[in-house]
């Protein structure tokens, strides 16, 4: 199905439905993301998927060599299936001597993520927090820096749709003295996927 196929499924009001669809037809084969929640990729076309991205605390998590800040080479329509996601704005701005961060490049492939620090040096201060629910969807621009916050403890799941936009990068706040390194994305075991799934399932039933 493709992404604009599942984006007017959400618009209609089916999105649980078509998660219980989709997650039941198996063969999902789910990754711990290094921004700390698992993501189960369900479609891939070119520049555009559609996956669902899963916070538990039953689930290891992978964490992040930079930050959870981070801005999309994509456009982003988020879903909330259940439980409680905030979408974090961060405004950053050029600095020099006051600089905190460094703009890191993620370039991903096969093998998991190349990243790369940028000659950019940066602040940033806390934006706009929108706090979003179950049956509740966000969208997210490319290029916007922000971090997508559940509360500690807290279970979720979202729908997450992205469409590449030409020319865009995939960037994150890392430490100013962070060298280039590559990070292998790690598969969750049959056990765990299957895990995965059934967590999802049982909030959705």
């Amino acid at each position: 199905m493709s992404l604009r196929a599942v984006h007017e499924r959400v618009l209609a009001g089916e999105a649980r439905t078509w998660a219980l669809e989709a997650l039941s037809a198996g063969g999902v084969a789910a990754v711990r993301h290094p921004l700390g929640f698992v993501c189960l990729p369900l479609e891939r076309d070119g520049g555009e998927g559609v996956c669902v991205h899963l916070w538990s605390g039953l689930l290891a998590h992978a964490e992040s060599t930079t930050s959870q800040i981070h801005c999309h080479s994509w456009d982003l329509v988020s879903h909330v299936l259940y439980g409680q996601v905030r979408n974090v704005h961060a405004v950053v701005s050029d600095a020099g001597a006051d600089a905190t961060h460094r703009v890191f490049e993620v370039v991903s492939g096969a093998n998991g993520d190349r990243i790369s620090p940028t000659g950019r040096t940066v602040r940033h201060a806390t934006g706009l927090v929108e706090v979003f629910g179950a049956g509740q969807t966000y969208t997210l621009a490319a290029d916007r820096f922000h971090s997508s916050v559940v509360p500690e403890g807290g279970e979720a799941a979202t729908i997450a749709l992205g469409r590449g936009r030409p020319g865009g990068r995939d960037l994150s706040l890392g430490p100013l003295d962070g060298a280039a390194h590559h990070v292998a994305r790690q598969p969750l075991d049959a056990r765990e996927s299957e895990l995965a799934v059934r967590l999802i399932i049982a909030h959705l039933t």
